[in-house]
């Protein structure tokens, strides 16, 4: 077994999108090969209705797929396939944008007024840009959740882990997408394919990542299944944490506790033409997409 190094901790950055929603971006339109084949993250928490409630009104997708998942409050949506619905606390949404989507998406609060939880985008492979556009709403009773002996608890919301499969599937990405608590100061060793990009975000109490070959900052060094382990500086709240390869996660939860999603995926490794929300291989096949929004040509009855 191997640990994955660390290559990289970064906090988030605030933006606001939409309407004007406030929200952190963990990654995102900067390098497309850098956690291929996810394109962006974004993470919205927010107590104030005011920095959210303005929403996503309508707005084109080309190309790429988008995993909702919603932890306080709710989120309305509406499609040009003629979809809505509300996902609340729990729930997961996968969108599979294809040929062309138009949707909006409304925050809402819960009895405190507060509005949280994560979209991931995930990229299309070329084979597949133009497919016919699709939807999955998955209720929180529908994903799975483990406790090992330890305290540590596992939501699967995509993938397989510990036996377990999470409900969402079909996403071209493959990838395995976990919500994961640690309760203070235990340690705990995580499998991720070895063939797969890997990233955590940490978004609750704190943790140190163990990295086998960076002793810069050490926090603990440790014995590993024959590696010598350094544990690096304890990372926080809205902190992306960006792996090296190998087929193991090890962390240390700090003295609250952590709770962070793993999200790792199968690289596609394929040109990126990208502007806005619209993800395509070719200058040429970007420039059409935005030729067909402006002839109102956008939306197709089937893929290809």
């Amino acid at each position: 077994m191997s640990i994955r190094p660390v290559l990289e901790t970064r906090a988030a950055q605030p933006v606001i999108e939409g309407a004007g929603v406030h929200l952190h971006r963990a990654f995102g339109f900067q390098d497309p090969s850098e956690l291929d084949p996810f394109l962006m993250m974004d993470h919205f928490r927010n107590d104030d209705p005011a920095q959210y409630q303005a929403g996503f009104p309508w707005h084109p997708h080309r190309g790429i797929e988008t995993i909702t998942y919603v932890l306080s409050g709710s989120v309305e949506h509406q499609d040009s396939l003629g979809n809505t619905g509300t996902l609340g606390a729990g729930d997961v949404q996968w969108m599979t944008a294809g040929s062309g989507i138009l949707h909006q998406e409304m925050p809402a609060p819960d009895r405190a007024g507060v509005n949280h939880g994560f979209q991931l985008w995930a990229n299309l492979p070329s084979d597949l840009k133009m497919t016919s556009p699709r939807y999955q709403d998955v209720e929180a009773r529908e994903i799975p959740e483990i406790i090992d002996d330890d305290g540590t608890k596992v939501r699967i919301v995509v993938g397989n882990f510990w036996g377990k499969r999470g409900p969402v599937d079909g996403i071209a990405a493959d990838p395995q997408y976990l919500d994961i608590s640690i309760p203070p100061g235990v340690k705990k060793t995580l499998p991720v394919d070895t063939y797969r990009q890997a990233f955590a975000y940490i978004f609750e109490g704190d943790a140190a990542f163990a990295d086998a070959s960076t002793p810069t900052g050490i926090l603990l060094e440790k014995e590993v299944g024959g590696e010598e382990v350094h544990i690096r500086d304890m990372s926080g709240d809205r902190t992306l944490v960006r792996f090296g390869t190998g087929d193991e996660v090890t962390v240390q939860a700090g003295e609250q506790g952590v709770r962070f999603l793993l999200i790792s995926g199968a690289p596609i490794r394929e040109p990126v033409a990208w502007h806005g929300p619209i993800v395509m291989n070719t200058q040429e096949e970007l420039r059409q997409a935005f030729r067909d929004l402006r002839n109102d040509t956008f939306i197709r009855e089937s893929g290809m």
